[in-house]
């Protein structure tokens, strides 16, 4: 079982940062964390989830939807099992639920591709 937890999230103000981190966990991917590539999507109310950004499974690569790009940084510690992202700059459009993803080997930008899922941390960001 591959359990993925993500924390971080809560109320700021436009124009601040946050940063969330997402731990894996669970008997196969804490041997095998630096196997799996790892991505963030969001969804808001009323939207469809959406691909925000993804790394590499050893961070040689990463990949950002155009609207965060220069804003937001996805970053990984192999040693921690852990994923973050720091959204610096945040826009109220920002505003979703934040979900981490797991999926073996190369990231991709579609979220069906993706074998495990997070049960989501909220951001809200107020104008």
């Amino acid at each position: 079982q591959v359990l993925l937890v993500e924390s971080g999230g809560g109320l700021v103000q436009a124009g601040t940062s946050l940063r969330l981190s997402c731990e894996a966990s669970g008997p196969i991917i804490q041997s095998t964390f630096g196997s799996y590539s790892m991505a963030w999507f969001r969804q808001a109310p009323g939207k469809e989830r959406e691909f925000v950004a993804a790394i590499l499974y050893n961070g040689a690569s990463t990949n950002y939807t155009n609207s965060v790009k220069d804003r937001f940084t996805i970053s990984r510690d192999n040693s921690k099992n852990t994923v973050y992202l720091q959204m610096n700059s945040l826009r109220p459009e920002d505003a979703a639920t934040y979900y981490c993803a797991a999926k073996f080997y190369k990231y991709s930008l579609v979220d069906e591709e993706y074998d495990c899922w997070g049960g989501g941390t909220e951001g809200t960001v107020s104008s």
